[in-house]
């Protein structure tokens, strides 16, 4: 068995860098910024969106990309709370969550990029962020603390906070209060 595992696993390897395996593309440009700087990727669900973190003189920010284009997508909220670190995009990018430099804290934002509206998650003073995900339909963010020295996993239920941001063609489930699904 093992004999048979050994040439498919080289074969499989093999294939990773060319072919029908899959094709390698740039992000496209950065904003007119070089891409020695860029770091923390994030796809959203069906990779149509790019987040980001770049270096910039101002300290590190977030970019939004369309992709295979490269054409940068503003943000109306993250420009004005830097640095950040840890994007994290829903399925179709319209939520955008970060972590942010609020004076002395990292704090857990999420910006709604249809509705335009900005939501800032709050965690006890002696949790100190250090990574976020948020789910791709936007219904749970988890967010990676540290708490007297041991990194835990605070989970944060979104459902009442966000619309869901389902992949195109699902359709929701039920028709309203009171209407069974």
């Amino acid at each position: 068995m093992a004999a048979l595992l050994l040439p498919a696993s080289i074969m499989l390897l093999a294939g990773c860098g060319s072919g029908a395996w899959f094709t390698r593309r740039s992000a496209g440009p950065a904003g007119g910024l070089a891409e020695v700087s860029r770091q923390e990727p994030a796809l959203s669900g069906q990779g149509r969106l790019l987040a980001s973190v770049v270096e910039r003189s101002s300290g590190t920010t977030l970019l939004l990309q369309e992709q295979p284009s490269g054409r940068v997508v503003n943000l109306r909220h993250f420009q004005r709370h830097q640095p950040h670190s840890s994007p994290s995009l829903s399925w179709n990018g319209r939520y955008v969550a970060a972590l942010v430099q609020q004076g002395s804290q990292r704090v857990p934002l999420i910006e709604d990029r249809l509705s335009g509206s900005l939501h800032r998650l709050t965690l006890p003073a002696d949790h100190t962020p250090l990574r976020l995900s948020l789910s791709p339909e936007a219904g749970r963010l988890a967010v990676q603390v540290v708490q007297n020295g041991q990194s835990r996993v605070r989970l944060f239920d979104l459902a009442g906070l966000l619309e869901p941001d389902r992949p195109g063609g699902i359709a929701i489930q039920g028709g309203g209060p009171g209407v069974p699904p």
